[in-house]
């Protein structure tokens, strides 16, 4: 697998290297040692999987807050979404800065998200599924996030605000990034 460093400090987007054959192919999708000789948290405490029925979902933009926070490593394993981050660390050099990038079930990525930065993401097309693995487990009452049209930040989003998303009611009212 290859790291490819994205703009924010610390995130990175992980291409496979297929290993093909008349069977099929086979690659590694992670790989701890790897992880730790980049700096990066190769701790694995849990496992998701998110399964989205409809294109033009959108799930985000969350974190746990301290001392919860979690990195995560993220992948598309049926269908396209549309995948964000923003470097939410009040020292960083690339603090409210955010990156997107196109998670597919064939573009062999995934992404790497640090520990204090917001993720979410939007379907591109119909049944989804993301499989996330986390450095820290999930704990009640300290997921948070920021609002995915949060003008602080201005994502891109692919689909315009009325293009028929779907969202939960916490996602839709977060209230607007303070720093």
């Amino acid at each position: 697998m290859n790291l490819v460093a994205t703009p924010l400090a610390g995130a990175f987007v992980l291409e496979l290297r297929r290993l093909e054959d008349e069977r099929g192919f086979f690659a590694r999708t992670f790989d701890a040692e790897l992880f730790e000789q980049h700096g990066l948290d190769a701790r694995v405490a849990q496992c998701n999987l998110s399964v989205n029925r409809h294109a033009g979902t959108l799930r985000g933009m969350h974190f746990q807050t301290a001392p919860h926070a979690e990195a995560k490593l993220v992948r598309v394993v049926r269908g396209a979404v549309f995948d964000a981050i923003i470097d939410l660390r009040p020292g960083s050099d690339t603090f409210r800065r955010w990156f997107g990038v196109e998670l597919t079930e064939d573009n062999d990525r995934s992404l790497f998200v640090p520990a204090g930065f917001a993720h979410g993401f939007q379907t591109l097309v119909d049944d989804t599924e993301m499989l996330y693995q986390m450095s820290y487990p999930f704990v009640p009452g300290a997921g948070s996030g920021v609002r995915w049209d949060d003008p602080a930040f201005d994502i891109a989003w692919p689909q315009p605000p009325a293009g028929g998303r779907v969202m939960s009611e916490r996602d839709a009212q977060y209230p607007d990034f303070v720093a």
